[in-house]
C-alpha cells in the first residue's frame, strides 16, 4: 500500500501563503472573510501580488501560476498553501511541473480544481487537504471549519455519517476529488495508481447525463476495478432542467456505482455545498457501507 508524508502540523504564528492557481478571483468579499479567519485563528498570512489579476477566465498567465506556486512550495519559511479558489487552470500549470520534494512538505489545501493539485502532490507521497478553498470557507458551518483546524493542527478527526448501500467494509489510502476534474486526469501523468484506493467524489452543475458519461468513462477505462471502494459527497445542482426527460442524479450514481462489488457510500457532508468537511488526501480510512460511516 502507498505512504504518503503528513506535513508538520501547523500551530498560531506559523506563516501561510496564498495563490491563486486556477481561475480568476470574483468573489472578493468571500475570500476576504476566508482570509479573516485563517489570521483570526493566529496564522500569518501572506496574499500573493496581483492575486485579483485576469487572463481571461484565469486567474494570470500559466508562467505567473506556475510561478506562484513554487514560490510558495520553495518558500522555507511558508508552512503552508491556501487556495483561493477553484475553478479552471490548474492542469495547465502541471505540465512537465515537478514537485521539490527535498525540502519540508507544507500543507495545500482547497478542492473542486485544485483536485490536480493534490493528485500531483499525491503522486509525490505528500498529503493534501481538500477542503474549503477561501471562498467558500466562510459559509461553512461552524463544526466544518473547526474541521479543518482539525485535520491541519491536531491530526484528528471525527467520521463521517452518510448513506451505506451494502457491500461490506474496506480500508484504503483515501483519495478526494472533483469527478469532473478527476475524469480529465484519467490516463494522463498525473492519475494516481488506483490500487486499494477509497475514492472520494463530488461534483457541481453537472446535468445527469454528464455524470453518467463521466462515470462511463471511469467504467470503460478500467480504473474503478481497482478502488477497494467510493465515497460519494454532494453533488449539487446536478438536476436535470425541468421539462426535460431524464434519469435523476441518484438514479445515474445507482446505475454506474451499485453492480461494482464494493462498499459506497453516498450522501456524505463533503463537495461545493455547504458542509464541505476536511479530508486528508493519502490518509488511511475506512469504509463502512453497512453502516454508512468514513472513519479516518
Amino acid at each position: 500500500m502507498k505512504s504518503t508524508i503528513l506535513p508538520d502540523p501547523l500551530k498560531p504564528g506559523d506563516l501561510l501563503r496564498v495563490i491563486a492557481p486556477s481561475g480568476a478571483l470574483r468573489e472578493f468579499a468571500a475570500f476576504e472573510r476566508g482570509v479573516e479567519i485563517w489570521r483570526s485563528h493566529g496564522y500569518r498570512v501572506e496574499i500573493t501580488p496581483d492575486i485579483d489579476y485576469r487572463w481571461g477566465y484565469l486567474a494570470n498567465t500559466d508562467e505567473n501560476r506556475r510561478h506562484q506556486l513554487a514560490t510558495a512550495w520553495q518558500d522555507p519559511e511558508c508552512r503552508g498553501i491556501l487556495c483561493a479558489r477553484g475553478g479552471f487552470g490548474s492542469t495547465r500549470i502541471l505540465e512537465n511541473w515537478h514537485w521539490q520534494v527535498n525540502s519540508t512538505p507544507k500543507w495545500l489545501i482547497g478542492f473542486s480544481d485544485i483536485t490536480a493539485l493534490l493528485w500531483s502532490l499525491y503522486n509525490a507521497s505528500i498529503s493534501g487537504v481538500h477542503g474549503p478553498v477561501l471562498t467558500t470557507l466562510a459559509d461553512e458551518p461552524d463544526w466544518s471549519i473547526e474541521r479543518l483546524f482539525n485535520c491541519v493542527e491536531a491530526q484528528t478527526l471525527t467520521p463521517l455519517k452518510g448513506c451505506g448501500w451494502g457491500g461490506g467494509v474496506a480500508s484504503g489510502m483515501l483519495l478526494p476529488g472533483n469527478l469532473t476534474v478527476a475524469t480529465h486526469l484519467l490516463n494522463t501523468p498525473i492519475q494516481p495508481n488506483f490500487d486499494g484506493v477509497i475514492l472520494a467524489l463530488e461534483d457541481v452543475t453537472e446535468a445527469p447525463y454528464r455524470i453518467d458519461r463521466m462515470l462511463t468513462q471511469w467504467r470503460l477505462s478500467g480504473a474503478l476495478t481497482k478502488v477497494s471502494g467510493i465515497a460519494l459527497g454532494g453533488f449539487t445542482k446536478c438536476e436535470a432542467p425541468a421539462n426535460v426527460l431524464s434519469f435523476s442524479i441518484e438514479e445515474v450514481l445507482r446505475d454506474r456505482l451499485g453492480d461494482l462489488g464494493i462498499p459506497v457510500v453516498s450522501d456524505l457532508p463533503f463537495g461545493h455545498d455547504s458542509p464541505n468537511a476536511a479530508l486528508p488526501v493519502g490518509t488511511l480510512v475506512t469504509l463502512d457501507a453497512d453502516q454508512g460511516v468514513l472513519s479516518f
